[in-house]
């Protein structure tokens, strides 16, 4: 029984304790049944603007106009606590990291169906039966903190946002919302519930912080990415970090041509040059839209094709089984002893595996000239790089520290320019262009390009020029004429349109149908009123 205590509260809790019997579990929480445990009550202060579920019936989104700062906020609404449940919380929260830690279960057993009993257990031996909705108000907090990321837990469970920033101790959090772009929370830390969220994510994506070595890049389990300075050694305002939310499905080919960010040509461009062995770089500032780019096109490699990628964080996702995904390593801990791994080694070492396709991450140092130097002796690569268009590029590429050769530089094939632009007041994702490079001027000396792809931001729309290098050697290389290299164009923008109408857009699909394409394209034909059929 909990232990006498000169506190109010916990005196109550204690009577009541003594005062019930043993419950039966409640089982899985049911809105329809049950009714919803958060509510959102708005001041007049506040405009709503759109309310969405998180979790449905516990975790609610607001989003709101602040009327005093015209600002749009965040506002997010989980259960509320009476002080019974909040002590019973804390007791409940305190008695189980014990039970936790001193437990055998199968690691294999659902977490949340182990938590839960554990729960139902300390209650009976309380001796204390509680309402079904308070166990499912209390069991929620304590699934979000053993099982979740605490108090930002929701916000890793929001489809709509990309990025969570966190500047300091008791400064509020930052958004970057889909739909809202940048936007502001009341969730704000103090200085231990900051420093110990700091080392739990770190911790879950398997790296070391400390104030001896404060800064950490990692990914978390479900993919997103990690920027943590832990202290106030070097972040002044106290420990900061920023995640990078990637879906746990990456973009395909199809939802790219839907949300607009490329159209059917150039992704049927995009299709013909990686079937081809055309080595690709995607360019474009921070949000870009680089990585997804990447990531959606590399599905048209073929499926037997052995890949190797090489990141620093991971973040590709391919459905290749004969793929060798390699990330880059730091030192673990200090004095540890362990080796720094760079994405220079990996690019070497990744030479020696014979691979038909290197996509590397982003490159920004000497890794860049062994990526070349693979492009020079047949290795098809993609890769993406920070600049802002294609003289840029070739600027940087060449210049410290990269220092690629300007002769290496001709066996890129082409280069894809991406922009976070705007449309009215909506920030959107944007191919500005898609560059072919044709050679070096004996002249000049300079890089002679061909646009074969540009953005009209007027029309939202892309416009082709009509002639491009890639087709025209495609077809010298395939002995075809320029009607046969039309038909096939043509058939494949029908493929994709089908799967765009049928609704298939799922990564595992849609790769399912392109490499179904590549070893039996008459099976794909035959089925195009039913793509389904392909995959059930």
């Amino acid at each position: 029984m909990i232990s006498e205590s000169d506190n109010p509260a916990a005196r109550f809790l204690e009577r009541v304790l003594r005062s019930r019997r043993r419950g039966v579990p409640p089982g899985e929480y049911n809105p329809e049944a049950h009714g919803f445990l958060a509510e959102a009550e708005l001041s007049s202060a506040y405009e709503e603007l759109e309310r969405y579920w998180v979790t449905e019936g516990l975790a609610l989104v607001v989003i709101a106009r602040n009327r005093e700062t015209n600002q749009v906020e965040y506002l997010l609404f989980e259960p509320v606590l009476s002080d019974l449940e909040y002590e019973l919380l804390e007791r409940l929260f305190a008695d189980l990291r014990d039970v936790l830690i001193l437990d055998d279960h199968d690691p294999a057993t659902d977490r949340r169906a182990v938590l839960a009993r554990k729960i139902q257990d300390l209650l009976a031996e309380y001796g204390l039966a509680l309402p079904d909705t308070s166990i499912f108000r209390i069991r929620y907090y304590l699934e979000r903190n053993f099982l979740g990321w605490s108090r930002i837990d929701a916000l890793m469970r929001d489809p709509g946002i990309e990025d969570i920033s966190c500047d300091g101790t008791k400064i509020p959090l930052f958004l970057y919302h889909r739909k809202y772009q940048n936007i502001r929370t009341k969730i704000r830390f103090d200085e231990p519930a900051l420093n110990s969220l700091a080392i739990t994510l770190a911790q879950r994506s398997g790296k070391h912080v400390s104030i001896g070595s404060p800064l950490v890049d990692a990914t978390l389990p479900d993919g997103s990415r990690l920027q943590l300075a832990f202290g106030n050694e070097v972040t002044p305002r106290g420990t900061s970090f920023t995640i990078r939310k990637f879906r746990e499905t990456p973009f395909t080919p199809v939802e790219l041509i839907e949300s607009n960010t490329f159209d059917i040509d150039q992704i049927v461009y995009f299709w013909m040059a990686i079937e081809n062995n055309k080595s690709l770089l995607f360019v474009g500032g921070t949000a870009s839209g680089k990585t997804t780019s990447l990531n959606a096109v590399a599905l048209f490699i073929p499926p037997l094709s052995k890949i190797v990628s090489i990141e620093d964080t991971r973040e590709i996702t391919l459905y290749h089984e004969n793929w060798v995904a390699s990330v880059t390593r730091d030192t673990v801990a200090e004095g540890t002893g362990t080796t720094v791994i760079e994405m220079f080694e990996l690019l070497k070492a990744a030479m020696r595996q014979r691979p038909e396709y290197i996509l590397v991450g982003e490159v920004r140092g000497s890794e860049a000239q062994t990526l070349f130097q693979a492009m020079n002796t047949g290795h098809t690569t993609f890769s993406t790089m920070h600049a802002s268009d294609v003289d840029a590029a070739i600027h940087r590429l060449g210049s410290e520290p990269l220092n690629v050769p300007r002769n290496m530089l001709q066996a890129l094939d082409v280069i894809s320019v991406q922009a976070l632009t705007h449309r009215g007041r909506d920030r959107v994702r944007r191919c500005r262009e898609i560059v072919e490079l044709t050679g070096i001027d004996p002249l000049t000396g300079n890089f002679q390009v061909n646009t074969v792809f540009e953005y009209d931001p007027v029309a939202d729309t892309f416009s082709y020029s009509g002639r491009s290098r890639i087709f025209t050697e495609i077809m010298e290389y395939r002995g075809w004429s320029r009607s046969r290299l039309e038909e096939e164009l043509r058939i494949r923008r029908t493929v994709l349109l089908a799967m765009h109408e049928q609704g298939i857009r799922d990564y595992r699909a849609v790769a399912r149908i392109i490499q179904t394409w590549t070893v039996q394209r008459d099976r794909v034909l035959a089925s195009l009123d039913d793509l389904g059929e392909l995959i059930r």
